[in-house]
């Protein structure tokens, strides 16, 4: 019974999608998301013209959703419409493309080769466009035509990494299959990570984190140190109690420096020559007891010439 239910379920997601791309193919549809709510059914719709999708004032919307909650019996149905940033990047948006130019009677040629052109401009890693069919025009035999550039993935658990599509083009000569894979420029297959390259950047993470630690830790080092001295207290003392002390001891440097710097401005040194002509210090005491006489001759000798 569990079983019957998912199988039911897949086929009305199927049934879905195939209905928006018919509603939806002049506005670029590509593919569609379900996501449940308490109270709505959220449907959001990828496009590449959000425009034509929603319709004058939302009439197509509105139409939609009521087919939608009537025909497969979806509660209370709400539709998203979301556009696509880089449409040339999206496997199902160009085979619609080039499938409905085709149709309209261009030359598979051009239209194939300007396709894998556009899509390498924006940077995707690989590309593969397969076109097998009536190519030749009427009477002509079906051939197959491959067009590849890049890095591709074919076999194994990597395939799902890149994004595949398929058509079927219908013009008068007959029918022409399309495929068309795309690397996209974010891909990163197993097989090309560089384990050197990630162990060498984790490094320089890690040293970059015990630099920033150190540089934070230095300062409250400093500050406890300063703390203990200031408060005469041991180390484990100041570093419980270093963030009231710190700020203190930050105040008082300056103050002291202030203090000296006042004094300073106040009262400039002088030289020996300019104290012993203002007489305010006797020379003994500047030069001390072994250069007195000098000093005394050279002070009578100044005083001499003041006469």
């Amino acid at each position: 019974m569990i079983e019957r239910h998912f199988i039911e379920q897949g086929i009305k997601r199927v049934e879905l999608d195939e209905y928006l791309a018919k509603e939806m193919d002049k506005a670029g549809f590509t593919k569609s998301e379900i996501v449940k709510t308490p109270l709505v059914t959220r449907i959001i719709v990828n496009v590449v013209k959000p425009g034509l999708a929603i319709g004058k004032s939302g009439s197509n919307i509105r139409k939609i959703t009521e087919t939608i909650a009537q025909r497969f019996g979806i509660e209370n149905p709400q539709l998203e419409i979301k556009e696509l940033p880089i449409p040339e990047l999206d496997a199902r948006a160009m085979v619609n493309k080039v499938k409905g130019a085709i149709e309209r009677g261009f030359s598979w040629r051009s239209i194939a080769y300007r396709t894998v052109k556009d899509i390498e401009a924006k940077g995707a890693q690989g590309i593969e466009l397969i076109l097998s069919g009536k190519l030749t025009g009427k009477g002509g035999r079906k051939r197959r035509q491959r067009i590849g550039v890049g890095y591709m993935k074919k076999t194994g658990h990597q395939v799902k990494l890149v994004d595949f599509a398929k058509a079927t083009a219908y013009p008068k000569p007959g029918a022409i299959g399309i495929k068309i894979r795309i690397v996209r420029p974010e891909t990163v297959f197993p097989d090309k990570v560089d384990i050197g390259e990630i162990l060498r950047q984790r490094r320089e993470l890690a040293q970059k984190k015990v630099e920033a630690e150190t540089k934070l830790a230095v300062p409250e080092q400093v500050a406890i140190v300063a703390a203990a001295e200031v408060g005469g207290v041991s180390l484990p003392q100041a570093a419980e109690g270093v963030v009231e002390i710190a700020p203190v001891v930050v105040e008082e440097k300056k103050a002291v420096e202030g203090k000296k710097g006042k004094k300073a401005q106040k009262h400039p040194e002088k030289s020996a020559k300019e104290k012993i002509k203002e007489k305010k210090i006797p020379a003994a005491e500047v030069h001390g007891k072994e250069k007195a006489q000098e000093d005394l001759a050279v002070e009578k000798k100044i005083t001499g010439e003041g006469q």
